[in-house]
């Protein structure tokens, strides 16, 4: 039973785009480079996405087609910018039960919150929607069908083992009768020696009826075969694991990436808001002459500009939706909503996540398992091999009736006579040209190379989980300033917009203040973005992102 297996690795192209005022795409590095944006990831290899995006469905945001503006961040008053709600500790997705899914904020711990929303499709929890994909999408309910298709090709070869059994039956119409010769001194004495007569030797029709048993008794190769067999399946199953492994990322990211982009909305609706305040009133100041009319030109041209920039962002959540809901196995005209929300972590709560995994172990990667599994098979690939060398024994048993008439009536009306065999059969193999000796060499290369693939295998996943690592570092690190720029910028607004009504200050101030906080706000978004990609592609690199079965 030959079984030839090659190890796939699937390099994840992760492509990602941040909201820019010019809803400018751009694109997302691979595993182990640092994030640049704030967009939506975790598309099929090789596949440019757009940033995060998506239809709007019971989620801040303009509903497509309605116009409707999404509602500011509940509990925001005026003067304020939105924040993040406060994290009230770890949320679990599954109380009691340890999740499957490491969303990139510690073991159990999803980073999100429940959004309490009202939606009139389906809602999903990030391990929810992980859950969902896991059932439904088709690259895991293909992998799901190869199982099931090795399972198939186990039983073909146990049922090899078994008892073989057939029937044959043949009807044969002599038209012409072969002759054969023999000397005519056969049946006359007198005949010269050197005289033959021809004699047909057959009757002009004959049938046979015969139900044939084989049972193999010693084969070396079968038994090699039925050990294989469990090592065929196990490959199977870490081949399904791989594809849950990779479409848990993409889902994760995707889901990421939706909650990013609608709390972008979420501020850029709240920054037209003040915006629009302060329009109205530097009007009122104009008409009593305390400001120009350019101030009032000057405002009214960030106003417009804000809700342009808020339109692409809202075409962007429609993208990042459908994004989701592919990866999820959905289709584009399922509505759903999310769950939940991103939580506002303090730094230091972040620190502990990245730090080293100490209980890391190569095996902990699928790839690497999947690997050390096709070696096992190279291994017995060439012991089958090998086993044509040896004997193989097995017992045969026939039984059958056969006649043989002149008139093709008398096959029904005259009896049939039976017969039956009973034996062993030895099959001793001698010389084969040195076949196999050729195939064994050809077998220890491909093994060979299979170990060294191994070792190659390490090498890239040291390398990964240190550029994870730093990245990861990297991420917090930015992270924590562009908190504080954000703060900052906010506190600058503030005191700008106090100097201007005492009369102190120039409407020029405030709009570069403005301007600063929104850039700021942008700033901590695709930075908070990037932390929990870099999370989730650590948990990818050291074997954690998905454990479930």
């Amino acid at each position: 039973m030959k079984r030839s297996s090659r190890l796939l690795i699937a390099a994840l192209c992760l492509s990602t785009s941040w909201f820019e005022v010019t809803a400018q795409v751009s694109a997302q590095p691979s595993v182990g480079q640092q994030p640049t944006g704030a967009a939506a990831s975790g598309q099929q290899p090789g596949a440019q996405q757009p940033a995060g995006t998506g239809a709007v469905v019971a989620q801040p945001g303009v509903t497509p087609g309605t116009g409707v503006a999404v509602p500011g961040q509940p509990g925001t008053t005026a003067g304020a910018a939105p924040a993040l709600n406060p994290a009230s500790g770890p949320v679990n997705l599954q109380p009691t039960v340890i999740s499957t899914f490491n969303s990139g904020l510690g073991p159990a711990v999803t980073g999100l919150k429940s959004s309490n929303q009202q939606s009139n499709g389906q809602s999903f929890t990030l391990q929810q929607a992980i859950d969902f994909a896991i059932e439904k999408n088709v690259s895991i309910r293909n992998s799901k069908l190869d199982a099931l298709s090795a399972d198939a090709r186990i039983k073909e070869v146990k049922s090899s083992a078994l008892p073989q059994i057939a029937a044959n039956a043949s009807l044969t119409d002599n038209v012409i009768i072969q002759k054969a010769f023999l000397p005519a001194s056969t049946f006359d004495p007198s005949a010269p020696s050197d005289v033959s007569v021809a004699l047909p030797f057959g009757v002009s029709y004959s049938a046979n009826a015969t139900v044939s048993l084989n049972q193999v008794i010693y084969s070396p190769s079968l038994n090699v075969g039925l050990r294989a067999a469990a090592t065929y399946r196990e490959l199977a199953q870490r081949n399904l694991q791989a594809t849950k492994v990779t479409v848990a990322e993409q889902v994760a990211k995707a889901y990421y990436g939706v909650l990013v982009a609608v709390e972008r909305a979420k501020l850029l609706d709240y920054n037209i808001g003040r915006l629009d305040t302060l329009f109205t009133e530097t009007k009122a100041l104009n008409q009593q002459g305390f400001v120009e009319k350019l101030d009032i030109q000057r405002l009214e041209v960030q106003v417009n500009n804000l809700r342009a920039e808020r339109q692409n962002v809202q075409n962007l959540i429609e993208l990042s939706y459908q994004l989701l809901k592919f990866q999820m196995g959905l289709g584009v005209n399922d509505e759903i909503s999310l769950a939940e929300q991103l939580q506002d972590r303090a730094v230091d709560d972040l620190r502990p996540l990245i730090s080293p995994d100490p209980t890391f172990r190569y095996q902990s990667r699928i790839e690497y398992s999947t690997l050390e599994t096709q070696i096992r098979m190279a291994e017995q690939d060439i012991e089958l091999t090998q086993k044509g060398y040896y004997p193989s024994l097995a017992a045969f048993a026939n039984y059958g009736y056969n006649t043989g008439r002149n008139n093709f009536s008398h096959l029904v009306t005259q009896p049939w006579l039976n017969f039956g065999t009973i034996g062993l059969s030895l099959q001793i193999p001698i010389f084969d040209g040195f076949q196999k000796r050729y195939q064994i060499d050809q077998k220890r290369i491909t093994l060979q190379k299979a170990q060294n693939s191994g070792e190659l295998l390490r090498n890239s996943i040291d390398l990964q989980i240190r550029q994870s690592s730093i990245t990861l570092n990297n991420g917090l690190q930015t992270l924590e300033t562009q908190q504080r720029n954000r703060d900052l910028a906010q506190e600058i607004v503030r005191v700008a917009r106090v100097k201007y009504k005492e009369g102190v200050g120039s409407s020029i101030e405030i709009q570069n203040a403005e301007a600063s906080l929104r850039e700021a706000q942008t700033n901590y978004f695709a930075s908070l973005y990037d932390f929990l990609i870099a999370k989730v592609d650590q948990d990818r690199a050291l074997g954690r992102l998905y454990i479930g079965n």
